[in-house]
């Protein structure tokens, strides 16, 4: 009688992540410096200079620009000059307009998920925004922000809808950054604390309200 072989259990090989490609390493750190103001409006930019600082060839650094004028982060001249969009006050109006829809419908949404360790961690948000302010950090201010806003919209589940109003996080950067130095506050947002006794209490009009009101408000100072 033959022995038959004995089976020897194959391995799948692993496969190791794959680093971000140089195209997506720009557009990320581009991203990053528009979505929380590190580059003021109208700034020029070229694409020799963002090889340079990613440390890439052209073509990444032209594929990321093409990507982020797509996303309305930068504008793109017919003579091919890069900068950050300058917004008129229409288009504040409008991007404010959006953020009142996408922003408070996510904040409904995210309410019956708003369990005690989420409001805790945007307590400790808001805690370390109050910190920013006082350093005159405009940068830091603003990232904090939207940290703030994100955290809470993630409890939304809803996806798609976060990703619209990143987009329009995006296209207001820069604007956000002049806005910072107009308001000249002294602490946090007073908006963020209603946002959060709302969540406390399960009280859904007043959260829309105070979600409203904290997207909208300092935006209108900009409108003239």
């Amino acid at each position: 009688m033959i022995t038959p072989p004995r089976s020897i259990p194959v391995t799948a090989p692993r496969v190791a992540e794959a680093a971000p490609s140089a195209h997506d390493r720009v557009y990320r750190g581009l991203r990053s410096r528009i979505m929380f103001g590190q580059i003021a409006p109208g700034a020029a930019l070229t694409l020799r200079g963002i090889g340079r600082e990613f440390g890439v060839s052209m073509t990444p650094a032209r594929e990321a620009v093409n990507r982020l004028v797509a996303e309305g982060a930068l504008s793109m001249s017919g003579s091919g000059r890069v900068a950050t969009p300058e917004l008129s006050s229409e288009r504040i109006e409008e991007l404010a307009a959006l953020r009142a829809l996408i922003e408070v419908e996510l904040a409904s949404r995210a309410l019956p998920r708003a369990h005690i360790a989420l409001i805790d961690r945007l307590q400790t948000i808001n805690g370390g925004i109050s910190d920013v302010v006082s350093n005159r950090d405009a940068v830091g201010y603003i990232r904090a922000n939207l940290e703030f806003h994100r955290t809470l919209y993630l409890r939304a589940q809803a996806p798609a809808m976060l990703a619209m109003a990143e987009t329009v996080w995006l296209q207001l950067g820069p604007t956000m950054r002049a806005l910072y130095a107009r308001l000249r506050r002294t602490e946090a947002p007073q908006y963020h604390r209603l946002i959060i006794a709302a969540l406390k209490a399960g009280d859904e009009p007043s959260l829309r309200l105070a979600v409203r009101s904290d997207v909208t408000q300092g935006l209108k100072m900009l409108i003239g």
